[in-house]
């Protein structure tokens, strides 16, 4: 299977499947003497592990990560990092029936005419566990990151129709409630619209937040691998999301140029934008300003209201998707929408630092 690998210079590779011994990933390009542990990659997975709240799967794993390489007395050395997460509470049994038909919302029928074969046992390599190992790289580019000023705030924007109100914005209620809404009263509205939901067999979507700081202008690339690009592919590689937005996004075919463009003026003696309709971009690279990147889930697809579909041997029938899964898939994939803006965001630094002559010369001198 082709496109596992994502990034050029800081890279990673993901591997593994639901229901199989393990799910992991491997990081190359990540420099020498960057202090790292177990327990920072742990704190990241610990976001989006299951069974943490009435919103999320009952499947409890620990999703206790190891280190395989690349890591020398607390520092890495320059090596490929691996890592490895023991899936030990599968049970492949809850599946067994889906195997002789094609859930609505899942890949189980494209992969089925891409391959003549699929892994059933809770998506195969299309399972939400996948994320794991795009986490635990994640959190290595988020702390590479931060040693350069850059911090990442992600969280939930919306859930359904239900939107935060910016003017009551806590950050500190992002890690006190269940949904990682930054707006307590949303939080609450939101939650009882998913438990409402939820009694009926029916699932909810929503949208997640990135909020990226300190980024320095002239970061990305200004035709292919722009950063906004970069971005939108990364998060849209994560399953479930179904839109990408940078800064105003959609809002911004609704305005006039007057409107959307961001002027500038004179801070501290250099320039500045006034606004951020754009989103921290300009022409592909970064500008400066707040990075703002927003990603659409759709609603989980396993629901256990019936639903129609076909079996493999092409008769129309009606379906109730059994096992254990998420209400809502959002508040788990903050974690995951965090951790590809801090890979695409690495990835491009480190490649930005060969785009001027002058600063190879003084790292050579």
């Amino acid at each position: 299977m082709a496109g596992s690998i994502y990034g050029s210079l800081f890279r990673v590779t993901t591997w593994g499947e639901s229901h199989g011994k393990g799910v992991g990933v491997v990081v190359d390009g990540c420099p020498a003497g960057l202090e790292l542990s177990e327990a920072d990659i742990q704190k990241y997975l610990d976001r989006r592990k299951p069974g943490q709240s009435e919103f999320s799967t009952p499947r409890r794993e620990d999703d206790r990560v190891e280190i395989l390489s690349g890591v020398f007395e607390g520092r890495t050395t320059g090596t490929p990092i691996s890592m490895v997460v023991f899936n030990k509470t599968q049970r492949s049994r809850d599946y067994s029936e889906i195997a002789g038909y094609y859930r609505p919302g899942h890949a189980d029928f494209t992969f089925d005419e891409k391959y003549g074969f699929r892994d059933y046992r809770g998506g195969g390599r299309s399972s939400g566990r996948e994320t794991i190992g795009r986490v635990a790289a994640g959190a290595i580019a988020a702390k590479l990151l931060r040693s350069i000023g850059v911090e990442l705030l992600t969280y939930t924007r919306s859930i359904g129709g239900i939107e935060i109100d910016y003017s009551r914005f806590d950050r500190e209620q992002i890690n006190k409630n269940m949904l990682y809404m930054p707006d307590a009263s949303a939080a609450e509205r939101a939650g009882e619209y998913v438990t409402e939901l939820r009694k009926k067999g029916d699932s909810a979507g929503g949208v997640a937040e990135c909020i990226i700081a300190g980024l320095p202008a002239g970061i990305g690339e200004t035709v292919f691998d722009k950063l906004d690009a970069e971005l939108a592919k990364g998060i849209m590689s994560i399953g479930a999301v179904k839109g990408v937005e940078i800064g105003d996004g959609m809002a911004a075919a609704r305005a006039a140029g007057s409107e959307n463009n961001d002027g500038f003026e004179m801070r501290n003696g250099k320039p500045v934008k006034i606004t951020n309709h754009s989103g921290g971009t300009l022409g592909g690279m970064s500008d400066g300003s707040l990075l703002v990147v927003r990603a659409a889930f759709k609603p989980t697809p396993s629901i256990s209201k019936e639903q129609r579909t076909v079996s493999k041997s092409g008769e129309d029938i009606t379906v109730s998707i059994k096992g254990r899964h998420d209400p809502i898939i959002v508040p788990r994939a903050v974690v995951v929408v965090e951790a590809m803006a801090a890979l695409t965001v690495a990835d491009l630094m480190l490649r930005n630092m060969v785009s001027r002559l002058d600063r190879i010369v003084d790292f050579y001198e």
